[in-house]
């Protein structure tokens, strides 16, 4: 494993795995995969619903805490210094530890001061060993910054070889601030990286796929990528990054692809915007919807029930289960803008432009 050192001395690995999408009851079969194969740093958050899980699989796998890196987020609906302060509290009840390692803001709206204020607080009394933000681009991350005594340590935005965030580099470099990034294998449309012809073909010279060359080009650019993926073998795969590194050619010929540089989402578009303040200003609760009448179903039937129950964007767990074997105990509505599901190339659900 390669590290990164936060600003405040902090080492951080450079690949984990994310649990964006992971059930809660899967969650804990899938991190105690994910620790079994090697991985340290396990990023979830309040609003996946699964940090029970993660507890679990770290607290029964006899791993040390301190050789763990656990990161969870405060939602949007804990915004302003008191609830934050108590959802950081349960945050730490549900992980089973002490202390958190990288907390960050989910979202860049709400009461993000009074959040900021209370990661502060838990920072400086041993709560948390770092802080940091989640989708602040560029224009608002340059205003954050501005008006908060810590600066942010990491910004977690999406960043793949498609979506590159070359844009946002230098403002983030003013402050000393790392970037971590959700989707590094992309979400919607995962074909265009996993199946790519220039990173297949430079996959081969290192007898590595294209995937474990997209994860290589963002950890040797010094950012963090969190991988997610319900099958152990594919997990094994992802982490397997560590034994080649790419030439100055190579980075150069994969920076050519990038196509939309600050991602695939406006996270200022002013609906977006409404709708989270309208929607979680005054708390949530992450909805589960039974569909067991829809077992037999396929995903796209999935899809278009979700879109039936609302405007809305619902994700359709599968369980692991391949697009066409698709067995959900539930669908699970994170309420994001729009309708709709996207399957990747390895056949796991992931979000149409979710957000992570």
């Amino acid at each position: 494993m390669e590290y990164i050192k936060l600003y405040n001395g902090v080492q951080m690995p450079t690949l984990g795995y994310g649990v964006f999408l992971v059930s809660p009851e899967e969650c804990e079969r899938c991190v105690s995969e994910a620790l079994s194969v090697g991985y340290r740093l396990i990023d979830t958050a309040q609003a996946y619903q699964n940090e029970e899980g993660v507890g679990n699989a770290w607290r029964k796998s006899g791993i040390k805490r301190e050789d763990l890196f656990l990161v969870t987020k405060v939602w949007i609906s804990n915004a302003g210094e008191e609830q934050a302060a108590k959802s950081i509290d349960e945050s730490l009840r549900k992980l089973q530890t002490e202390y958190i390692d990288l907390l960050l803001i989910h979202q860049a709206y709400g009461d993000v001061f009074g959040t900021w204020r209370a990661m502060e607080k838990a920072y400086r009394a041993g709560k948390v060993r770092a802080i940091g933000v989640s989708n602040f681009q560029a224009g608002r991350f340059f205003d954050f910054v501005h008006y908060v005594e810590l600066k942010p340590m990491v910004n977690q935005l999406e960043c793949n070889t498609l979506s590159q965030q070359t844009g946002i580099e230098p403002i983030l470099g003013e402050s000393g601030t790392k970037m971590m990034a959700w989707y590094p294998l992309g979400g919607q449309g995962t074909d265009g990286i996993v199946k790519n012809e220039l990173l297949t073909t430079i996959g081969a010279k290192y007898n590595k796929t294209a995937a474990q060359v997209a994860l290589r080009w963002l950890t040797q650019r010094g950012i963090v990528a969190i991988p997610k993926s319900s099958h152990k073998e594919r997990m094994a795969q992802n982490i397997d990054i560590f034994d080649f590194s790419l030439s100055d050619a190579d980075m150069a010929q994969i920076a050519k692809m990038n196509q939309h540089d600050a991602g695939t989402i406006d996270f200022g578009d002013p609906q977006f915007v409404k709708y989270l303040i309208e929607n979680y200003g005054c708390g949530y609760d992450v909805e589960t919807l039974q569909v067991n009448a829809l077992q037999k179903e396929s995903v796209e039937a999935l899809a278009r029930k979700a879109a039936e129950l609302g405007p809305v964007m619902y994700f359709i767990d599968t369980a692991g289960a391949s697009p066409n074997q698709a067995n959900p105990e539930h669908i699970v509505n994170l309420d994001m803008l729009g309708t709709g599901y996207a399957v990747d190339a390895f056949g796991e659900v992931m979000a149409e432009g979710g957000a992570g």
